[in-house]
């Protein structure tokens, strides 16, 4: 399947960008095209990784014409640049709208154009139920990518996307913060003890994706059945695992927080299939002649729950450590710090 095959990143250089090409670079790919706006983070990737394997392409999914350049022979697109700090777009929501929906818009036109055989996009438990812009912003990412579905040409091109919850330790995630906290011996923060989160590793989030690409078809939002945890267990486990003593402050609740995370929504969840480990919410494939479509009205939607952190299934302490424990990030951490 990837046997000298082109594969292109956009926001290759982030923390599932780095997941992925270290999935991916022993294997026969042909060639792995990473494209950012950092050129500090892909020069840091380039005398790390020295692979040349690895390309590496200077631009903004906010420009169409930059995509362009990165995007000729391309066979298959993981398109995770985005951005992602929910207070961040509540201040500059029209940032996210420029980089979530229009840039992600601009990434499909191109492959289209190209003539990409797969397109994977990557979402967010944010974008069900929306509260705040960036989760708006992913859900409108999403209805794009499922409206540029229905117009190509399935033969030539599919585009599907995925939903994950936090990625443990990825940057700008709350797990690194706490550690540093621990580390400098100062109060581990807290917004609300209640708050519940989908716990994901980062390998677990390219597991996703791998399945999505072989598995989705054109319009699919692929879903893994994951676990979740409060962010006081959360904290709770960090302090046993490295034998601190920190107090907990609780700050209350930042700018465009859900007290718990939706990964499928209830009107989801009536259609989606059930694929073991994942689930597969297919598109609405009817067109705007909705008299065509009209039945009795179903009574079993009425009845769905929605899929998400609270009701999900909750980890204790112990399993929170052990999850924790197989994280790259964490063993760094650790190393040094018991003796």
């Amino acid at each position: 399947m990837y046997k000298d095959r082109i594969l292109l990143i956009t926001g290759g250089t982030g923390s599932f960008g780095n997941a992925i090409l270290k999935r991916f670079l022993n294997s026969d790919i042909g060639e792995i095209r990473i494209f950012s706006r950092d050129e500090k983070k892909q020069d840091d990737m380039r005398r790390y990784y020295k692979n040349d394997k690895i390309k590496f392409y200077i631009g903004d999914i906010r420009d169409l014409s930059s995509i362009k350049n990165a995007m000729y022979g391309v066979d298959y697109i993981f398109h995770a640049a985005a951005l992602k700090q929910v207070p961040s777009c509540e201040f500059f929501p029209l940032e996210a709208v420029k980089t979530n929906i229009l840039g992600t818009d601009n990434v499909l036109t191109a492959a289209i154009e190209y003539q990409v055989r797969k397109i994977i996009c990557l979402s967010t438990d944010k974008a069900a139920y929306p509260i705040n812009a960036m989760g708006i912003s992913k859900a409108m990412m999403e209805k794009v990518f499922i409206a540029k579905s229905k117009t190509v040409d399935p033969d030539k091109t599919t585009i599907c996307g995925t939903r994950y919850g936090n990625v443990c330790a990825s940057r700008g995630s709350v797990i690194p913060l706490f550690v540093e906290q621990i580390k400098q011996g100062n109060s581990i923060t807290i917004t609300n003890p209640n708050m519940t989160r989908f716990l994901m590793s980062l390998e677990e989030a390219v597991g996703l994706v791998e399945f999505a690409f072989e598995h989705g078809q054109n319009g699919d939002i692929m879903i893994q059945k994951s676990p979740a945890c409060t962010i006081l267990d959360l904290a709770k486990a960090l302090l046993e695992l490295f034998r601190a003593d920190n107090t907990i402050k609780i700050i209350g609740t930042r700018h465009g927080e859900k007290l718990y995370e939706t990964l499928m929504t209830r009107e989801e969840y009536h259609v989606a299939e059930d694929k073991g480990d994942f689930y597969r919410i297919p598109a609405d494939k009817r067109d705007l002649y909705y008299d065509k479509y009209f039945i009795e009205g179903d009574q079993k939607l009425s009845k769905e729950e929605e899929y998400n952190s609270n009701n999900t299934r909750r980890l204790s302490i112990e399993e929170i450590k052990e999850k924790l424990l197989g994280i790259d990030f964490i063993q760094n951490e650790l190393v040094g710090w018991r003796e």
